[in-house]
């Protein structure tokens, strides 16, 4: 029988990863058509991202967050900053220490594609009921907080 339930939950699990993968994948979809609309490449979004929800950070900072090798991030802030999305600030309490700063137009950027995204996703929603998308939005939110754990 616990042999039974535990093939049942690998199961259940594999459909899980499964379907996230896969909203993943289509949720990433959804946004490079998005972002086809502007001048920007994906790993530049996903940079503006970080910068947008986390303030300033320093390239070695960002790197570690976008899993990408500094000499590649760098490479990144020149053509973003080349843009006017960016620019490099000078700490004030260690001028050795350079931040990347996020500028008005990267900040319109982001802000308009994260709200197409959104409005795609309330699109999709719409064929849900209030209860279910807030059991949807609670149990995300409990398996994210899991997961950062």
């Amino acid at each position: 029988m616990e042999n039974q339930l535990r093939q049942f939950d690998f199961q259940t699990v594999a459909d899980i990863e499964k379907d996230l993968r896969y909203i993943s994948g289509l949720i990433k979809q959804k946004g490079r058509e998005i972002l086809s609309n502007y001048t920007i490449t994906p790993p530049q979004f996903v940079a503006l991202q970080w910068l947008f929800e986390e303030g300033d950070m320093t390239i070695g900072e960002l790197s570690n967050k976008m899993y990408l090798a500094f000499s590649t991030t760098t490479d990144l802030i020149d053509r973003m900053e080349k843009h006017m999305l960016v620019k490099r600030v000078r700490d004030e309490k260690d001028r050795r220490v350079v931040r990347i700063h996020l500028l008005e137009e990267g900040n319109r950027i982001i802000d308009e594609v994260i709200k197409k995204r959104q409005v795609y996703l309330k699109n999709i929603l719409n064929n849900f009921s209030d209860e279910e998308v807030g059991f949807l939005k609670d149990n995300l939110k409990k398996l994210h907080e899991s997961m950062k754990d």
